[in-house]
């Protein structure tokens, strides 16, 4: 894909707006006001693939996060980029563990399970200038993950956890954002304890899953815990979001629990890993055959191995409208056992991949760029001021104010009185 190359050189404008003062320029980095009012796609193991991220923003994730993937894994990986469409590999000995396209880096969060903060700094900068931010697993509670202390393991030792935090902020540069993903503790002032010290290790945000360690997804989530620490954070004055994550089923549903909580966002695992297009106001139905053709199309043109798409696909169900579950079954059972993409042609059609990724490229590009709280306080101040009586002018008082009425004067021509008296410009449309 052609990118406009971007010039270093000063744009030449009129005489003398060279004392002009420039304003300050727009910003592609994430900050904590990034993180708010958003609705996420969560990291997924094995589901968190490109090409779910990519279906994710193009029917309206705000961010998207990658698959945790462990420190020392990503240290050995050798970065490869496809000269035809773009992708970026992460190759290990057989495959790619982590592979990114520069569609996405604006919104993309690259998260790392670690225990470690020397090796945390060497993952996170081996992949930033690929990525907008790293994030830390600190609520994974499967045993690949807390054998070896990370994930939810972190949680009973907020000093490393912490320690990681304050390493990752310091040594990388403002521009990548640190943020931490977490789970309740068992009580709520453990859990605002634990938060405290995270939030003033200079993180732009906290993502809470309302479920305990010990908690499977089949329990509820406690989705009712996290208002009181919402509102606990927002005391300390520290500029951190706090993202909810745990049974959010689509954009409407992030509204009802924004409501509840008074989180900054939602983020959504299970729904999107069911259907990447649940961002989306107006989700697809029938996903087995509005969704998975183009979604397998997209796999193939961005060579995502066969068996990554394989498993994402058979995840997809969700509102059937025309296709029968029985249909939809034997769909996935066909994809189950194909070999490759060759063996299910004639379910995706033509192969016009490249089309499916330049549409998502039309849809993500025309997003308005984010702009600093400082440069939108700037804009604010170059308003100028609204219409106003000058301050040696009688301010005329509407009939129905109950003021006394003053004399009426014609106005006399400028010719006799010497002063060219400006007319008042008329507001278009009429006065307001």
């Amino acid at each position: 894909m052609s990118r406009r190359p971007i010039s270093t050189s000063p744009t030449p404008g009129p005489q003398g707006d060279s004392e002009r003062p420039s304003k300050r320029p727009r910003i592609d980095h994430l900050t904590p006001h990034s993180f708010r009012n958003g609705i996420f796609l969560a990291p997924m193991v094995r589901s968190g693939a490109l090409p779910t991220r990519l279906m994710a923003l193009k029917h309206g994730a705000t961010l998207v996060w990658g698959p945790e993937i462990v420190d020392k894994a990503i240290l050995h990986a050798e970065r490869e980029i496809d000269p035809v469409t773009g992708v970026i590999s992460y190759n290990g000995k057989s495959r790619a563990m982590f592979t990114t396209h520069p569609l996405e880096k604006p919104y993309l969060i690259y998260q790392i399970g670690s225990a470690d903060p020397e090796l945390a700094v060497q993952a996170a900068k081996t992949v930033m200038q690929d990525v907008a931010g790293v994030d830390l697993n600190c609520g994974c509670p499967k045993p690949f993950s807390t054998h070896a202390g990370m994930g939810a393991a972190l949680l009973t030792n907020p000093d490393l956890l912490c320690g990681i935090l304050e390493a990752l902020r310091r040594e990388l540069p403002r521009e990548v954002s640190v943020s931490a993903k977490i789970r309740l503790l068992p009580t709520q002032e453990e859990t605002k304890k634990l938060v405290e010290r995270i939030a003033r290790t200079g993180v732009n945000a906290i993502m809470v899953h309302c479920r305990t360690r010990n908690m499977r997804p089949r329990e509820r989530a406690l989705v009712e815990r996290l208002k009181e620490i919402v509102e606990f954070v927002q005391g300390l004055g520290l500029d951190v979001a706090i993202v909810q994550n745990g049974d959010c089923t689509g954009r409407e549903d992030a509204k009802r629990i924004r409501d509840i909580t008074g989180a900054d966002s939602v983020m959504i695992a299970t729904a999107a890993e069911s259907n990447p297009s649940c961002f989306s106001a107006t989700p697809l139905r029938d996903v087995e055959s509005t969704l998975l053709p183009s979604y397998v199309r997209l796999c193939k043109y961005l060579d995502n191995h066969w068996s990554s798409t394989k498993f994402c696909v058979t995840q997809f169900k969700g509102t059937r409208s025309e296709m029968s579950k029985t249909d939809a079954h034997e769909l996935k059972s066909r994809i189950a056992k194909a070999k490759g993409y060759e063996d299910i042609e004639d379910i995706v059609g033509s192969w016009t991949g490249e089309e499916e990724f330049k549409e998502i490229s039309q849809i993500v590009e025309a997003r308005p760029p984010r702009i600093s709280a400082e440069a939108k306080q700037e804009e604010e101040e170059d308003m100028p001021p609204p219409c106003a009586t000058p301050p040696d002018r009688p301010n005329p008082e509407p009939p129905t104010s109950g003021a006394p009425k003053m004399g009426l004067r014609m106005p006399m021509p400028a010719i006799l009185t010497g002063s060219d008296m400006v007319s008042p410009t008329p507001t278009p449309g009429g006065m307001r």
